[in-house]
């Protein structure tokens, strides 16, 4: 008995960790449930086609943030978990590259934003929109870094709340437009998305902004006055956890927009129309991609998380905390994405049609269900390598994801349709998995354990099903509900069955 006491006593860090998950995820789900609301409010007002030159676009954004802001936000996290003193002038040194950074962006992107969308993007349309997205870069800078600052201190709330304001004013500034076009009795068109997606990088920064000022989170007896001399030092280690990350970064944005720009391309080449295409890849992208990743909201904050406090432990030369994080980060990840195999499997059809009346999104999703536990297993393993400061070996493993990716992309669209490309996605995050977990374990010991991480959530996942057949007869009563409220609540059978058994067995 003694020793199952101890399986569950939790130390304070323990417990500043669990709150902080929770937190997140939470957050987080109800950041992904608004998403959810959006998408489906654009899907239906500027459609699948407008949804596909959107994201198009959107590449522009990541590669000018990874460069300028995500890298930095990295580097500030785990830099200052490490030097909790010197955080504040790290924070004053990153953000002043950063902005410098992001502004020099916006007037290239503002300046050359023809070349860009005919020659780049191979799409003219794009044009009009690339000021809009260009502007919003600096507000994502500011934002990021403040969010670094706070995730390094092991204050997650401003991050978290931060998200939910940028959703909820997005949501409300497009709403607004839309009623007001609508009145004015002119179209909807992607610009609604690319303002939208504006107003909310700078909502974002202004909260964090104000956040910063009322709730800073070091106080000034505890060491942490601003110094220049000190920011000047501060931001030459700062920049050389930076440096690597933004080079990775940037190859692995550049992969990503190649990816984004070829698959219509392709598309196009398999034999369907430009129209068609931009309409598949929409579907994809904008209806069911977005669906896969919403359980990540759990294992995403598991991994912000994990960069400070592995880099915190790396710093204390304590490896009995490593090990136990990354077993933690293994079993949970594994759950969840057994889980959703099942759940995406038997649901994604009634999802896809309930929620954006699309049956090819449904298929998608039945399909892309077999990404879920190497999908998840790789982001969290990836910030571990991260926090553990192996950031040129996360660089080129997911290189190599990428470059799998685009080879499925090149060879097998124009065979096999989308279908080419789904199977790509499956390829390359399968590999990306097994090859962080490979490499983890030369750098850090932990416990692999098969039966524990698979053979059991798999079995129980079984039984779950199994118990949710035997109560349809119950669950008939569902069929006079919404397709959307009958699909939630068969989900919630099958989750309650199987988290119930987790639990059980657990004891």
């Amino acid at each position: 008995m003694q020793s199952s006491f101890s399986l569950i006593r939790l130390t304070p860090g323990k417990k500043a960790f669990l709150a902080s998950t929770l937190l997140l995820t939470g957050t987080g789900f109800l950041c992904r449930i608004l998403g959810f609301f959006y998408r489906i409010f654009l899907s239906r007002t500027i459609g699948a086609q407008g949804l596909g030159v959107y994201n198009m676009i959107h590449p522009v954004f990541g590669i000018c943030f990874s460069l300028c802001a995500g890298s930095i936000q990295t580097a500030l996290s785990q830099y200052t978990a490490a030097n909790m003193k010197k955080g504040k002038s790290a924070f004053y040194g990153g953000l002043a590259v950063s902005l410098s950074l992001s502004c020099l962006f916006t007037f290239l992107i503002c300046r050359f934003k023809d070349f860009i969308a005919a020659g780049l993007l191979l799409e003219p349309r794009c044009a009009p929109y690339l000021p809009v997205i260009a502007l919003s870069v600096p507000f994502a800078a500011l934002h990021a870094c403040i969010n670094g600052y706070y995730y390094g201190m092991q204050k997650s709330r401003i991050p978290a709340f931060s998200q939910v304001a940028e959703q909820v004013i997005r949501m409300s500034a497009v709403w607004l437009i839309v009623g007001m076009l609508h009145r004015q009795g002119r179209d909807v068109t992607v610009s609604l998305a690319v303002c939208g997606h504006l107003i909310g990088e700078g909502a974002s920064a202004l909260f964090c902004l104000l956040c910063l000022v009322f709730f800073p989170p070091q106080k000034k007896e505890a060491g942490s006055s601003f110094l220049p001399a000190e920011a000047i030092q501060s931001l030459s280690s700062l920049m050389a956890l930076a440096l690597p990350l933004m080079g990775s970064r940037l190859v692995l944005n550049l992969l990503g927009s190649a990816e984004a720009v070829w698959i219509p391309n392709r598309l196009a080449a398999s034999g369907l129309t430009s129209e068609e295409a931009y309409s598949v890849y929409g579907v994809l992208t904008g209806m069911s991609l977005p669906f896969i990743y919403f359980p990540s909201a759990i294992t995403n904050s598991v991994a912000v998380l994990l960069l400070p406090a592995v880099a915190r432990a790396c710093s204390e030369g304590d490896e009995g905390r490593i090990s136990r994080l990354i077993f933690m980060c293994l079993r949970y990840s594994c759950y969840m994405g057994i889980l959703c195999i099942g759940v995406f499997s038997m649901f994604g059809l009634p999802l896809g049609l309930s929620v954006f009346k699309s049956s090819q999104a449904g298929q998608f999703m039945i399909c892309l269900s077999w990404l879920c536990p190497f999908m998840y297993l790789a982001a969290t393993l990836g910030s571990v390598l991260n926090g553990l400061g192996k950031t040129s070996v996360t660089f080129v493993l997911n290189v190599i994801s990428m470059v799998i990716r685009l080879g499925f992309v090149l060879l097998a669209i124009p065979a096999f349709g989308i279908q080419g490309y789904l199977w790509g996605l499956l390829a390359s995050e399968i590999a990306l998995a097994f090859l962080d977990l490979i490499f983890l374990g030369r750098f850090a010991c932990f416990e692999w354990n098969a039966f524990e991480m698979i053979l059991k959530p798999v079995f129980l996942l079984g039984l779950s099903v199994g118990i949710y057949y035997l109560l349809s007869p119950a669950l008939e009563v569902t069929r006079s509900l919404p397709l959307f409220c009958e699909t939630g609540i068969r989900i919630g059978v099958v989750c309650m069955c199987y988290g119930g058994l987790l639990a059980v067995g657990r004891r």
